[in-house]
C-alpha cells in the first residue's frame, strides 16, 4: 500500500485539531497516535516520514512483529486490551494506554518493578458502562487512585476511553466530558496524570473540545482497513 498523500491528510488533521482546540477553549497541546494495526510495516515508516512519531497498535505480538521490521524511532503505544500474560512482553512501548482493570495494574507494577523501571500507563475508563469495552468505572476511581499511588512498578500519567460506536453527539460529550473528570480525581490523588487519550477518526474533533491530548486515528490517515 502507498501512502503518497499522508503527508497532505495529517495537515489536514492537524488544521481540524486546531480548529477543535480553539472552539473547546481548554488551550492543550494534542498529540497524534497514528493507528497501524492491521497494516503493514510500510504505514509506520511512511507515518514517520510525514511527522507521525507515535504508533498505535491493538496487539502485542504484531507490535513485535512491526518493531522488528521497521528501522525508524517511532514511539510504540499499546492501545488495544492487554492480557495479562502478555504483560511480560510490553518492554518496547512508551505507553500503555488500556489498563482496564485492578488485576492487569498488579501485572503490570509487578513487571515494572522487576524490569527496574516503572511503566508509563493510562487508566482506560468506562464513563458509560458499556459492557463490550472493559475499563474503571468512574465511581471506582477515588479508592482505586489511591491504590495507583502505592504501585512503584507503573506511572500513572493520564486516561484512555472509547466512546460507543456510532454514538450520538451528546453521548460523545458525555462520555469525553467524564473521562476528563476521571483525570481530574486521578491528578488531585497526586498522580501525575495530565493526558487524556481519547477520539479516534469518526470523532475526534469532539474529543479534542473535550479536552483530549492524544487522539488515536487510523482510517482519517491511512483509508479503510483490511478484515
Amino acid at each position: 500500500m502507498l501512502f503518497q498523500d499522508l503527508a497532505v491528510r495529517v495537515a489536514e488533521v492537524r488544521g481540524r485539531i486546531a480548529e477543535a482546540v480553539a472552539r473547546g477553549g481548554h488551550a492543550q497541546r494534542v498529540g497524534i497516535v497514528a493507528v497501524t494495526k492491521t497494516y503493514g510495516p510500510d504505514a509506520v515508516e511512511a507515518a514517520y516520514r510525514a511527522g507521525l512519531h507515535d504508533v498505535g497498535e491493538n496487539r502485542v505480538q504484531e507490535a513485535r512483529q512491526k518493531m522488528e521490521a521497521v528501522t525508524v524511532p517511532v514511539r510504540w503505544h499499546l492501545i488495544g486490551h492487554l492480557q495479562r500474560n502478555k504483560v511480560k512482553e510490553i518492554g518496547g512501548f512508551a505507553l500503555v494506554h488500556s489498563i482496564d482493570s485492578a488485576r492487569l495494574a498488579d501485572a503490570v507494577d509487578a513487571f515494572g518493578v522487576q524490569r527496574g523501571s516503572p511503566v508509563d500507563v493510562l487508566v482506560q475508563v468506562s464513563v458509560v458502562g458499556e459492557e463490550s469495552k472493559g475499563g474503571f468505572a468512574p465511581a471506582e476511581l477515588a479508592r482505586e487512585a489511591e491504590r495507583f499511588t502505592m504501585r512503584r512498578g507503573l506511572r500513572v500519567t493520564g486516561v484512555m476511553t472509547m466512546a460507543p460506536l456510532e454514538a450520538d453527539e451528546r453521548t460523545l460529550r458525555t462520555v469525553f466530558g467524564g473521562a476528563r473528570t476521571a483525570r481530574d480525581v486521578l491528578a488531585r490523588a497526586g498522580l501525575p496524570a495530565a493526558e487524556l487519550s481519547m477520539g479516534m477518526s469518526g470523532d475526534f474533533t469532539v474529543a479534542v473540545e473535550e479536552g483530549a491530548t492524544i487522539v488515536r486515528l487510523g482510517t482519517v490517515l491511512f483509508g479503510a482497513r483490511g478484515p
